[in-house]
């Protein structure tokens, strides 16, 4: 076990079964990462991206191979809320306000011994500018806002690691800039292990310590990029040589493997 690890995958192999045949999804992973540490995930379409991701979470069970969560098994981390999940839909009860959403882990599976109180999840939308809108209902708000909704109602039990599943995929660019800036701030203040995945190339870099690059056919780890923009950062960022010599390396290292993928 890595000392500091939020996130510990050793040797995992996923299948499913498909047309009668076992089929290799995730061959073999190894990943690590720390506590505090962003990490994103980037491939091909197909490249077990989002199964990883469920696999960490404990939403699927591997083949081969060992998940760790804060230096606990994923069953016990669940059980002890150290897991925050964001899925790419918001999932908020249409019935209940923006508050109510937030507060629901709390009232229907408080943590043994937690020190988690309702007030905190109002205080937790209106980090992500969302105080104003406590008392309203999901079907009134854009889907940026109900996303960082979404959002806030993972950080409320203040899990040890946060999972998230391309969050902002259904968001149009400028509110996905919204929202990641919004993220970005918010995470750089509240340091969690993050483990993103994402299609987008500027998202990833913005936001990681760490961008892995996966392959396709089976899923697999082929490069990790370390991403070496100085933290705090901000949207001047995105104008520096050494973000376009990133967003370059990224980019073909990413391209390669879709070549792969396709041959």
């Amino acid at each position: 076990m890595t000392a500091g690890a939020g996130v510990e995958v050793r040797g995992v192999t996923k299948r499913f079964g498909v047309d009668g045949r076992q089929v290799t999804v995730l061959d073999d992973i190894d990943l690590t990462i720390g506590m505090g540490e962003f990490v994103s995930v980037i491939g091909p379409s197909g490249c077990g991206k989002s199964t990883l991701l469920k696999v960490v979470a404990g939403l699927l069970d591997a083949e081969e191979g060992t998940v760790t969560i804060d230096g606990e098994s994923v069953t016990a981390a669940s059980r002890d809320k150290k897991i925050g999940l964001v899925p790419q839909s918001p999932a908020l009860l249409p019935w209940k306000t923006v508050l109510e959403n937030v507060e629901l882990p709390l009232r229907i599976n408080r943590k043994p011994g937690g020190s988690r109180q309702a007030g905190d999840a109002e205080r937790l939308l209106s980090t992500f500018g969302l105080g104003h809108a406590v008392k309203k209902y999901p079907g009134q708000l854009s889907g940026g806002m109900q996303q960082r909704a979404a959002i806030a109602r993972a950080f409320v039990f203040d899990p040890a690691i946060m999972l998230m599943d391309e969050p902002f995929s259904a968001l149009d660019e400028m509110n996905r800039d919204l929202q990641r800036m919004a993220l970005l701030d918010f995470w750089q203040s509240n340091r969690k292990a993050v483990m993103f995945v994402t299609h987008s190339v500027p998202e990833a870099i913005m936001l990681s310590d760490r961008i892995v690059v996966m392959a396709a056919h089976p899923g697999r780890i082929a490069e990790i990029i370390d991403v070496d923009l100085p933290r705090p950062r901000g949207e001047d960022a995105w104008a520096t040589d050494e973000y376009r010599d990133l967003e370059r390396t990224v980019r073909e290292t990413l391209r390669a493997q879709m070549e792969k993928a396709h041959v």
